[in-house]
């Protein structure tokens, strides 16, 4: 019998300025896959060849004009990605991505279950909902852990999206069932975590905000100095700035992602034992419109 992949440990994200997509795409693979500037490279790449075809098919007409002249249709200076640059990604990796709305995921629309990943979007906010050794979680990085589903919360939780207006993906395929979880193949922003640390971690932010009802907990910058805040926003131009730089790079560089970019100044790799209880972790959001 195969064992569990990764040893049966879940590879998680927590939320790093505006790379959602980053985070979603590492924990459908369940590893520190790709960085930021690996997908933004990925998206230069699809603006060339998006030009290209308005070139070749000779429209110099209607709105074409407008959009050869535009930015990038595929990555904003923010961060926030395409699911083109999603979908370009995990094709890396023979994965597929469909529209949960689509013919050919007729059958996943009233048994998710079948399933092994979706991918879910809204107002510039991504993450992933996956199977791990027939588990189910969610690995939104917004939450400090990820957070177990049952099969029949996981339909229930899918509808109560789409009734939200969450735009939902499919990702099928043969998924790496192994990452490397050397110091070299890290991120700044990923961790390893055993299902019980995870159910640990998002037992003690459940507890702690029954205990506090109404308390709004504190956000990463309330508690810095005036020096770390100018830090923090230097460093968040410098990655706006580099990711201009990687469109300009025609060549997509795919690899594995390894930038180490700190939130407002803050490190935010977690021990297995802490719970990051903050405000844009809440594992109970009741409104699903997320924007991250």
């Amino acid at each position: 019998m195969e064992g569990p992949s990764n040893g049966g440990l879940l590879y998680h994200e927590v939320q790093e300025g505006k790379l959602c997509a980053v985070h979603c795409v590492n924990t459908v693979l369940q590893g520190p896959f790709f960085s930021e500037f690996d997908l933004a490279a990925l998206a230069g790449d699809l603006d060339q060849k998006e030009r290209q075809m308005m070139l070749e098919g000779g429209g110099g007409g209607g709105g074409s004009e407008g959009f050869l002249t535009e930015g990038s249709h595929n990555v904003s200076m923010g961060g926030d990605f395409s699911i083109q640059v999603l979908q370009k990604a995990l094709e890396v990796w023979d994965l597929q991505v469909i529209a949960l709305n689509s013919p050919d995921a007729e059958a996943s629309q009233y048994n998710p279950e079948l399933e092994n990943a979706f991918i879910c979007h809204l107002h510039d906010h991504w993450f992933c909902i996956r199977k791990v050794n027939d588990e189910w979680y969610n690995f939104n990085s917004l939450y400090p852990a990820p957070e177990h589903l049952s099969k029949f919360y996981l339909s229930a939780y899918l509808d109560s999206l789409k009734g939200s207006g969450w735009t939902i993906f499919i990702v099928r395929g043969n998924f790496p069932r192994e990452c490397p979880m050397s110091s070299e193949s890290t991120n700044g922003f990923g961790q390893w975590l055993t299902p019980e640390d995870a159910k640990r971690i998002i037992n003690s932010c459940n507890q702690a905000r029954v205990q506090t009802p109404g308390m709004r907990f504190p956000s990463f910058t309330e508690n810095m100095s005036e020096v770390d805040l100018i830090a923090a926003q230097q460093e968040e131009e410098e990655l706006y700035a580099a990711i201009a730089a990687s469109l300009l790079d025609s060549t997509p560089g795919v690899g594995t992602g390894s930038t180490v970019v700190g939130e407002e100044g803050n490190a935010t790799n977690q021990d297995s034992n802490s719970s990051n209880c903050n405000s844009n972790a809440d594992p109970h959001i009741e409104d699903p419109h997320i924007e991250g």
